[in-house]
């Protein structure tokens, strides 16, 4: 199992984890500060002072986005949604829910909250900027943060999924057609749009001359874009997989391993020919554990003739589980959020399959080929 994310805490029992394309537009904008913002704002300084104003204005944005999401969170909380973690990125971050929200209202007043704390953030730094005149680099990092919530606050609003805006207007449709599936397809249609509009404008935009500008703007329209196409896509997961179960999609007939065979032996005659991802670990025929390709590229290959299966095997107890009985669309939101390439199938304490991404994929093709 690997994670696109770094854990770096906990705010009000939830995790809070940065994306490692979070470092990327942190020094991107730590570096635009130091090398315009601050030189006119405060003039005469070192490079050094100017980099580190930056750099504490890179952080105290991400603080802002961060009380964004908790505004978030914290009212899906009073609706009695779980929020096991919030993921700070390249273009702010998400609160991840654990299951959708069960009303329109809900979604209505958990999304328009993101957008009202960054305006309250705004006016808050506003507000502060009298009492900095004479101090000029806080009065300078008052007053971009008060402009920086603002811009935050009043993208957020634009009405395209997956922004907070697109969500407002799922709930504005949903209430009033009563059907969630057509108000996120209408939201994340609308979310296209706005994004191939920006596309179009920054792209115009840097034919005129500003180029970085205009490249921003079109860079931050394919992500909006992209989004809500992959919202879609989901949806149509969602459609397909909805009334349908694990058993439904497992691997029964899983590929096995016995525990004595070497890393090497394996890797030989089963992984190179067979091309298979993970196995399912024997002793005397019974399982008890589970090796992937992840694993075994961890193991250095000079190793892999002394190695067994079973020293490098994730003991079965240990392994991420779901019910034959469990929807198949909530496991795969569960696998999503967790970051889980194989679930092991119980049936009380006994492995009766194992459902992995690439079954859930082909389950997922015969299912729109028979759909009519």
């Amino acid at each position: 199992m690997f994670r696109h994310n770094i854990p770096i805490g906990r705010v009000f029992g939830i995790t809070i984890d940065l994306d490692y394309s979070w470092f990327l537009i942190f020094g991107l904008l730590a570096w635009i500060l130091a090398v315009t913002y601050y030189p006119s704002e405060i003039p005469h300084w070192s490079s050094a002072a100017y980099w580190l104003m930056g750099s504490v204005t890179a952080v105290m944005l991400f603080v802002s986005v961060l009380i964004h999401e908790l505004g978030h969170s914290l009212v899906a909380r009073r609706y009695g949604l779980a929020v096991p973690r919030i993921t700070l990125f390249v273009f702010g971050g998400v609160s991840q829910l654990a299951t959708e929200p069960p009303s329109a209202a809900a979604e209505f007043w958990i999304s328009i909250v993101g957008p009202a704390v960054s305006f309250a953030l705004a006016a808050l730094f506003r507000g502060l900027e009298p009492l900095f005149v004479s101090a000029p680099p806080l009065f300078a990092l008052t007053k971009y943060l008060a402009s920086l919530n603002l811009i935050l606050g009043a993208f957020n609003l634009v009405p395209g999924f997956p922004l907070d805006g697109g969500r407002v207007l799922r709930a504005i449709v949903w209430r009033a057609t009563g059907k969630y599936d057509r108000a996120t397809s209408i939201a994340g249609m609308t979310g296209r749009f706005f994004g191939f509009l920006m596309i179009f404008v920054g792209v115009w935009q840097a034919l005129r001359g500003n180029f970085a500008g205009g490249l921003w703007i079109a860079f931050i329209g394919w992500f909006l874009e992209s989004a809500a196409a992959s919202q879609l896509q989901l949806q149509v997961m969602k459609t397909l997989l909805g009334d349908h179960r694990v058993e439904d999609a497992m691997e029964r007939n899983f590929p096995r391993v016995p525990d004595d065979r070497t890393v090497e032996e394996l890797v030989d005659t089963q992984i190179l020919r067979g091309g298979g991802r993970y196995f399912v670990v024997l002793h005397s025929n019974d399982p008890i554990g589970l090796v992937t390709l992840a694993i075994v590229r961890q193991i250095p290959r000079s190793r892999w003739a002394a190695t067994t299966v079973s020293q490098i095997m994730i003991p079965l107890h240990q392994l991420a589980a779901t019910s034959p009985k469990a929807g198949l669309w909530s496991v795969v939101e569960k696998m999503g959020r967790d970051g889980v390439n194989q679930l092991a199938v119980l049936e009380g304490n006994q492995l009766v399959g194992v459902l992995s991404r690439e079954d859930i994929v082909h389950y997922l093709k015969v299912s729109q080929a028979l759909s009519p």
